[in-house]
């Protein structure tokens, strides 16, 4: 199994450093196009939610991704010390009313169930756990 950890802080601008860790990723473990580009939007929404809306006290923190490749599954996995928030327990957005009359927002665990083929949550300590695992095709 191909393992690999990235740490970055809880500023925004370090999506983009993330984002160039997985296309390096990618290119070495020869992803599919459509894996990666599912993977590269997981986790820029995950993050920049946790950046966003986890940490109340304007410090510094660290969040800590992991990729890890074997078995024909991608998993990441994203630890963060912030307020616990299980993406889980987020009820499905009401698709009912027409696009225009929709509320802004609300889609993000929507798009991460659509992406990936299971998710899971746990809070371990004072951290937040999310695992994202995607089936990868041979070859």
């Amino acid at each position: 199994m191909e393992r690999e950890e990235m740490r970055i802080a809880n500023r925004l601008s370090e999506i983009e450093r993330v984002a160039d860790w997985v296309d390096r990723f990618s290119d070495a473990h020869r992803l599919p196009p459509e894996v990666l580009s599912g993977l590269h939007v997981s986790l820029d929404e995950v993050l920049s939610n946790i950046i966003s809306y986890a940490y109340g006290d304007g410090g510094e923190h660290e969040i800590l991704v992991r990729l890890a490749l074997g078995n024909g599954l991608l998993t990441a996995e994203i630890e963060d010390d912030g307020l616990p928030f299980d993406p889980l327990g987020v009820p499905p957005p009401d698709q009912s009313p027409e696009l225009s009359e929709r509320r802004i927002g609300g889609l993000g665990v929507h798009f991460l169930k659509a992406l990936n083929d299971d998710i899971a949550y746990e809070r371990v300590g004072n951290k937040n756990r999310l695992r994202l695992c995607k089936g990868v095709p041979p070859g």
